[in-house]
């Protein structure tokens, strides 16, 4: 095993429990959703998860050293993309088209990563990741498409608008690698999970976020899974994403996503009772083979992106 395989191999270890985590987290969402408003959900969400943030920072006390105008302004762009944009685009794009189109667009980040890496770090496009890409979309398309009543509808307003959510993550995606050079990860998520999460409660405070909000108290059973949603999903897991991005560039880290609507769908089976098939076997086999070749090296002894 050469020297840089041992700290890739941490880092993609550590993926995959966000990943199942997020994997929870849609079972958890699921169940917020179906009795508080969506809205008020993500809402609080955020915040938590700032608060999350922002008590980490306190505690391993890290500072805002190496601070430039530049890189403000890219925390500030990564912060409108991958926070507020993506959240936006995402909820509005869900709601004019299927839950089946969202997850297959959903799961283009991959690719639209890779090409992103190739423009801007000039990372190579080797066949394997191309493969790789291409088998667990294909596994992914196999786990969404076996779901009962699943079906794509036509292309519309909603489709674009979640192509433009995953085009959004993952350009700041990109700039979260280009500034990792400079500042600490754990940085890095706390200013951009502040300024987004500003700008959505700036945007829910101008519609009808008040009025839900006077109506909807979470109970004992939801606080829990906002609490869970808010700290481990989204402060603690976009922390570990925003680590691999800076150890192994943004085009191997976005590969791991293909996992998170595997892990949805298994935890959902245990949580929810939904039923598993053959192909959500197949589709779990097809996505495990299209990480390893998504995200191995172009040689074994080239380093991971800075």
């Amino acid at each position: 095993m050469s020297a840089t395989a041992h700290p890739i191999t941490s880092v993609q270890s550590i993926l995959i429990i966000a990943m199942a985590v997020w994997g929870v987290n849609v079972s958890a969402v699921k169940v917020l959703t179906g009795a508080l408003d969506p809205l008020v959900v993500a809402a609080v969400r955020m915040v938590v998860a700032c608060v999350a943030l922002t008590l980490i920072v306190i505690w391993k006390r890290y500072g805002l050293a190496g601070f430039t105008w530049r890189r403000t302004l890219g925390l500030v762009v990564c912060a409108v993309l991958m926070v507020y944009s993506n959240q936006v685009l995402f909820v509005e794009g869900l709601v004019r088209s299927t839950a089946t189109n969202g997850a297959l667009i959903m799961a283009l980040s991959p690719l639209f990563s890779a090409l992103l890496a190739t423009i801007a770090f000039g990372e190579p496009l080797t066949r394997p990741r191309i493969c790789g890409v291409l088998l667990g979309f294909g596994g992914v398309a196999a786990v969404v498409l076996s779901h009962p009543g699943a079906g794509l509808s036509r292309a519309g307003v909603g489709d674009l608008m979640l192509v433009a959510s995953v085009l959004s993550f993952a350009t700041g995606g990109a700039l979260v690698q280009r500034l990792a050079r400079h500042l600490h990860t754990v940085t890095i998520s706390w200013v951009i999970y502040v300024i987004g999460t500003s700008l959505l409660v700036v945007h829910a405070s101008l519609s009808s976020f008040g009025q839900v909000a006077a109506t909807a108290v979470p109970d004992a059973r939801q606080w829990a899974l906002i609490l869970f949603s808010g700290v481990f999903a989204t402060a603690v897991s976009n922390l570990v994403w925003n680590h691999a991005i800076s150890r192994i560039g943004v085009a191997r880290t976005s590969v791991f996503l293909y996992l998170v609507p595997v892990f949805g769908i298994f935890f959902a089976a245990v949580v929810l009772d939904e039923r598993l098939t053959a192909w959500h076997l197949g589709g779990f086999l097809a996505v495990m083979a299209g990480t390893y070749l998504g995200t191995k090296p172009p040689s074994a002894t080239t380093a991971p992106a800075p």
